[in-house]
């Protein structure tokens, strides 16, 4: 063990980046990230999770220190498929560097913010002689770039059965629009998927008397969520919204009516609301369009998230404050985007998410600014100094 050792936090990233741990692949990148903990004092916990059709996903908790509070680093080493591969203009696992940029896939999303965590862990460790009050814990899924289902909600239930308690957590995801420092997430909005099927009486198109069409219910239904007003956002959440990703009939004949039409939307909502809440007000709008038209659907929903916010205070100060220090930009405090897995630590502790600029994240050429990496760093053990301040 030799925390004295200074970990390069570019070439930590760029191990971690040749790694191709495409979801739900692991390929060797959680070797690559304990090695160096454990030189550190880490103590590690591998954690392989199984669910019914699913793939297994390998985990890994890490820890320095035994008292609390216990600051917390959250985080995921999968990253997308790279896509077409000739449209790269470098091999996405080769993390190579380029007029000051590293490129590759997970540059972004987000093996650089992982390296960061443990450069951050390894300086802060080293300037208090490896003694503090307090411990660092680092929470790494594999499992985050797919289904959700073998990661961090696993391996937070874990850590409650062993008595793993966690204080604050920061998650390392890009969250910056242009320009590092520009935004920390304090919240996320929920996410509700309905699937909804309207089954008629399938006959020719000359005799409509002798069938029931589904599409044109299908239509009205579809017109009457689109119509429907949410809200109209709060002091920290945009507007909720309602979006249709797609319409099917599937039926290839053009003098059949088909007997089935089926929509597919999602809502991202704010606190204003609340998945039961919503799965209620749906039903009983579709309910009444089903009634005036003598229809009959069937709606299935999946109750992916609820939204959730991490109130103003000293612990979004202190991340704001230290992003303030490193970058000379007072970070706007947000919820926008789309989901995390800070959705699933806001249930254990005060949640916050701030990594590098996203903008290139799950595209071809994905890459950060190597300068952008280092200042990451900075930050986070400016965080832990802070945290951690006699």
């Amino acid at each position: 063990m030799s925390y004295n050792d200074e970990i390069d936090v570019v070439h930590l990233t760029q191990e971690l980046m040749r790694c191709p741990s495409v979801t739900p692949t692991d390929a060797g990148v959680l070797n690559v990230l304990q090695a160096a903990l454990e030189k550190i004092g880490f103590e590690c916990h591998r954690l392989v999770f199984s669910d019914d059709n699913t793939p297994d996903v390998e985990n890994l908790y890490a820890r320095f220190g035994t008292k609390g509070p216990n600051f917390c680093f959250a985080g995921h080493t999968d990253v997308v498929p790279p896509g077409d591969l000739h449209a790269w203009t470098v091999d996405p696992f080769d993390s190579i560097i380029r007029d000051g940029k590293l490129y590759g896939r997970g540059a972004a999303d987000m093996k650089a913010a992982v390296a960061c965590f443990a450069a951050a862990a390894q300086r802060f460790v080293k300037s208090r002689k490896g003694a503090f009050d307090g411990s660092i814990s680092l929470l790494i899924t594999g499992d985050e770039e797919g289904p959700a289902i073998n990661g961090t909600r696993k391996v937070l239930e874990w850590m409650s059965e062993q008595g793993e308690h966690i204080d604050h957590c920061v998650v390392g995801e890009p969250t910056n629009p242009n320009e590092l420092g520009e935004m920390v997430k304090i919240g996320r909005r929920g996410s509700f998927t309905g699937f909804l099927t309207v089954e008629g009486t399938e006959g020719h198109v000359a005799y409509p008397h002798l069938a029931d069409n589904p599409v044109p219910h299908l239509v009205a239904m579809m017109q009457a969520l689109d119509q429907m007003h949410l809200d109209d956002g709060s002091e920290h959440f945009q507007p909720s919204n309602l979006e249709f990703t797609t319409a099917d009939v599937g039926n290839p004949a053009t003098n059949v009516i088909p007997k089935f039409a089926r929509a597919t939307f999602n809502i991202r909502f704010n606190t204003h609301h609340s998945l039961d809440g919503l799965d209620e007000k749906i039903r009983a709008l579709l309910d009444g369009i089903a009634a005036e038209r003598g229809a009959s659907y069937t709606l299935k929903v999946l109750k992916n998230s609820e939204p959730f916010l991490t109130q103003e205070g000293d612990f979004s100060k202190l991340v704001a404050g230290s992003i303030e220090k490193h970058v000379g930009l007072r970070p706007e405090l947000s919820t926008t985007g789309g989901t995390s897995d800070a959705r699933y630590i806001k249930n254990y502790c005060p949640v916050v998410e701030f990594g590098l600029v996203g903008q290139t994240m799950h595209k071809i050429d994905e890459h950060v600014p190597v300068g952008d990496i280092e200042m990451l760093a900075d930050i986070y053990t400016s965080i832990l100094e802070g945290y951690f301040a006699d």
